[in-house]
Formats: structure tokens, sequence, C-alpha cells
């Protein structure tokens, strides 16, 4: 008498016969992907704060008294800083594209929430001391060399700005 292999089962067969993903299609799919998401405006969150929005987000800070926020020309050194202007970033990169309600529901629903908890005196850049005047766009000092992606937008007026 011979030993029975339970994996020449026939029944067994209709379980093996598992469609196997056909790997053009996946790729076909990955570049129809690509080719809908379209282009950031701004290569690096950096980019997209030193050129749009610290000029767009003017608010008086100040390492003195409780009467204005707080902020840090540094702030790429801040994970949390990091962190929450990066998703303003890639949020406006998002929302720039919806004609309709896209920016205004970005204002309300990402850059108030995430601006504010910057800027309060208990935030990351509570122990800052950088401060600007009246109406001047947010201190700013530039990261080293390669910490960024190189800019994606030709030089504007505002890249030796020394606010």
């Amino acid at each position: 008498m011979t030993a029975h292999d339970p994996l020449d089962d026939p029944d067994l067969d209709e379980l093996h016969d598992v469609d196997e993903p056909d790997v053009d299609e996946d790729q076909e799919d990955v570049e129809e992907e690509e080719e809908a998401a379209p282009e950031l405006v701004f290569a690096s969150v950096d980019e997209w704060f030193r050129r749009y929005w610290r000029f767009s987000y003017r608010r008086r800070v100040s390492g003195k008294g409780t009467g204005t926020g707080r902020w840090s020309a540094r702030w790429w050194e801040n994970d949390e800083a990091l962190q929450r202007l990066t998703a303003l970033w890639r949020g406006w990169e998002a929302a720039r594209q919806d004609p309709a309600l896209g920016t205004s529901a970005w204002w309300i629903n990402h850059a108030d929430p995430h601006m504010s908890a910057l800027l309060s005196l208990d935030g990351p850049f509570a122990g800052s001391q950088d401060e600007n005047l009246p109406g001047e766009p947010l201190p700013y000092q530039r990261p080293p060399y390669g910490l960024f992606d190189p800019d994606r937008q030709p030089a504007g007026i505002y890249d030796d700005a020394e606010y």
C-alpha cells in the first residue's frame, strides 16, 4: 500500500487556481495615478513657507509679553513645527485644485488650527525670542543647504529677504 499525498487531491487543485494579478495592469494603474496627480507649485515646505506662506499669513510675534504669538525663524529645527507646516503645505497644494471651496475649507480646517497651535504661548516656539513688527512677514532663516529639495519656482523678489 502506498501513502496518499494529501496535496495530490484533485479537489485541492481548484483551491490553488487563484488568479494572479497581472503585473502589467498593476503598473498601468500606478502610471495612471501618477499622471492624475497634479504637479506641485512648490518643491518643499521651505519653498512654500519662504515664498508664499510667511507673506500671506502676517502675525506679530515676539518673545516678550503675552499679547503676541511666538515664532522661530528656524522653524525647521522643531519636529512639531516641521510636521504641521508640511501638513499645511501639502493640504494647500491639494486645496488649490478645488475651485469651489478648496482654499476656504483649507483655511478653516487646516491653516487656522495649525497656526494657532504653532503661535501659542505654550506651543513649540514658547522659548523663542524671534520677533517682527506689525505687518511684517513671519521671521525666517534659511535652513542648511540640502535639508529640503531645490526650489521649483524661479528666483523671486523675496528670496534674499532678511526678515
